[in-house]
């Protein structure tokens, strides 16, 4: 089956967003294959408007009143932009609970009436016989402060959970990406983990939860699927199946089976043959293969590395990363690029453009529909160049970057060029050199914009095949799970595979 790479719930305009809904669902049309666009519908235990709570209670009711009143225009929208075998669109909408934890609800079916219900389960059965879903999201944070409730987890409502979005990683308190906007730390008893621990079974997906409506904006959170094909159909029986996983932002791809069966299965099997599968989009930093949340299999990135540095002179294929960014420019900076091979072939690329870095509303952010009109979009690619426009903004802090970038895959050899140019600036390097360290270049004397080409990654370095075997059943139900890093820090989560004694 191939791969499809989607975001399930990203925030704009609709409700207490930011954007317009149509460039939401053009952004993701440029570096996704399916999404939902999720307005604000409901929080049943909101707290009272006390003293210093006005502001919280007051921009949530009128976003899901903002909801209510455009609901027809937001379900036809969706509708329009759904083609089968070009890109495909989920209904959907969020219900915030203390007691149960933030969920948003999706549907493939276009008459997807807005409700309100005490519980996910209530809103669902409200929803009957629409075939809906409730994804818990952001589920880390605090048991009854809106983390995740294992205690009334189903898994015959919820097959997926999202691990990983804007907020940060839930699955365990020691996981990279903590938690640190206002709503919170990580707490360990709601985390993916916890639920891992008492055998809950569901899928992993990643998901932006991002506020600026861009859909897979990059380093916030985005999900793959195993699919037939890119039809809603397809892609619905593939998140029921579970066979999804999350990632940060690369699109890292992933196979992981068990005696021929995808991620996100259910089996019984004494002897158990496991195949893993990675094409990364950098170079690997650690693999583990997690049983019963115990490493069970560990895969060394330093040593894929060094297996590779006596092979690398030879032709192969490469992963060079192009990015754009930095300067002081907190309105957008805009980009038109264009990067060249010579001497080789330019097999692929890859989209990294990000959205503006908004979460939650804040008292001085007023809306603007074009917000969210960036102009990110490849101009042009053949298999020797490709030209790209695209924004850039402001660094938000030192460790937070808000770049925009591609991937490029190269076949050639150490002799094979790249000329890079962008607004002026050009870098004029060869994969041999890039092999050795990255390439930099300013626009301007200080302060500036700037353009790094980063070093050359061999295949050797970025893939990984392996296969193991295990015939010892520690319980009633095993969960296997992998987890994958890059040396650039992005990562990888996939779906267990969960099997019976």
């Amino acid at each position: 089956m191939p791969l499809y790479w989607g975001d399930l719930h990203n925030h704009c305009g609709i409700s207490y967003g930011f954007g317009g809904l149509e460039n939401a669902l053009q952004a993701a049309k440029g570096q996704l294959d399916f999404c939902a666009i999720i307005g604000h519908a409901s929080w049943y235990d909101i707290p009272a408007r006390t003293e210093g709570l006005e502001y919280l209670v007051d921009f949530h009711k009128e976003g899901f009143a903002k909801l209510r009143n455009h609901w027809d225009y937001v379900l036809e929208t969706v509708k329009s932009f759904n083609v089968p075998g070009e890109f495909v669109t989920f209904q959907g909408y969020e219900a915030h609970s203390s007691k149960y934890g933030d969920h948003h609800f999706l549907s493939p079916d276009d008459d997807f009436p807005l409700v309100e219900g005490e519980s996910p389960a209530a809103i669902v059965e409200k929803l009957a016989p629409r075939r809906v879903i409730a994804v818990p999201h952001h589920v880390g944070y605090t048991p009854g402060y809106r983390g995740g409730n294992w205690d009334r987890f189903s898994a015959a409502i919820s097959p997926i959970v999202e691990v990983y979005s804007k907020h940060g990683s839930g699955m365990s308190d020691q996981s990279p990406f903590p938690y640190y906007h206002d709503m919170g730390p990580r707490d360990s008893r709601s985390s993916v983990y916890a639920a891992l621990a008492r055998k809950l079974r569901f899928g992993f997906v990643g998901s932006t939860d991002h506020h600026a409506g861009y859909p897979g904006s990059y380093g916030d959170g985005r999900l793959a699927v195993l699919a037939d094909a890119k039809t809603r159909e397809s892609i619905w029986e593939a998140i029921l199946a579970r066979r999804t996983y999350a990632v940060t932002g690369d699109k890292i791809e992933c196979k992981f089976t068990m005696n021929g069966l995808p991620m996100g299965s259910e089996t019984t099997a004494s002897q158990r043959r496991f195949e893993l599968n990675v094409t990364a989009c950098d170079q690997i930093d650690k693999i583990v293969v997690y049983k019963n949340l115990r490493p069970w299999k560990v895969v060394n990135g330093e040593l894929l590395a060094g297996q590779s540095s006596g092979v690398s002179q030879t032709a192969g294929k490469y992963k060079v990363k192009v990015e754009l960014g930095w300067g002081n420019n907190k309105a957008g900076f805009e980009w038109d690029a264009i990067a060249e091979v010579r001497g080789g072939k330019l097999a692929a690329v890859e989209t990294c453009f990000r959205g503006r870095s908004i979460l939650a509303p804040t008292p001085e952010l007023r809306d603007d529909p074009t917000m969210n009109a960036l102009g990110n979009r490849i101009v042009s690619q053949s298999d020797q160049a490709v030209a790209w426009s695209c924004m850039s903004f402001k660094n938000p802090t030192t460790l937070h970057p808000h770049t925009a970038a591609v991937i490029l895959e190269v076949e050639g050899d150490v002799g094979t060029e790249l000329h890079i140019k962008a607004n002026g600036a050009e870098i004029k390097t060869t994969v041999g050199e890039l092999l050795g360290g990255n390439r930099t270049v300013h626009l301007q004397p200080y302060n500036s914009e700037a353009i790094m080409v980063h070093r050359a990654i061999p295949q050797q370095a970025y893939t990984v095949s392996e296969v193991w075997t295990d015939t010892l059943a520690e319980s009633e139900c095993d969960v296997y799970h992998a987890e994958i890093k890059q040396v650039n820090g992005q990562c990888a989560w996939i779906s267990p595979i969960y099997v019976l004694a």
